[in-house]
């Protein structure tokens, strides 16, 4: 699988509020009320990237979760990172939560 041009990530993050470029991936940081909410939504990330077969890097403390989406072995972003931010969009649309700025991932 090869990375997406330069061109078409900034469109697609033109698209979706909250995610960024960072690196050679997709970045969001995000607070929920509580922890049982950001622990409710890692468990629903989880299962998705696991029908996904695309998995994450995230971190976690308390309410906050930080997440980082890249193609490892593309060397990129590609289209399933869109799928599986799409996902977790999709999730956070009926979600009480804050997008944080950009913090430097401690994950």
């Amino acid at each position: 699988m090869q990375p997406l041009p330069q061109k078409e990530i900034e469109q697609w993050l033109g698209e979706h509020a909250g995610w960024r470029q960072e690196g050679e991936g997709l970045a969001r940081d995000l607070q929920f009320p509580d922890f049982s909410a950001a622990w409710a939504f890692m468990g629903h990330v989880a299962d998705c990237a696991e029908a996904q077969d695309h998995h994450p890097n995230w971190y976690n403390v308390y309410n906050t979760v930080q997440i980082r989406l890249s193609s490892h072995d593309a060397n990129g972003i590609t289209v399933r990172d869109f799928r599986l931010a799409a996902s977790i969009d999709e999730y956070l649309a009926n979600q009480a939560f804050q997008n944080l700025p950009a913090t430097p991932f401690r994950g």
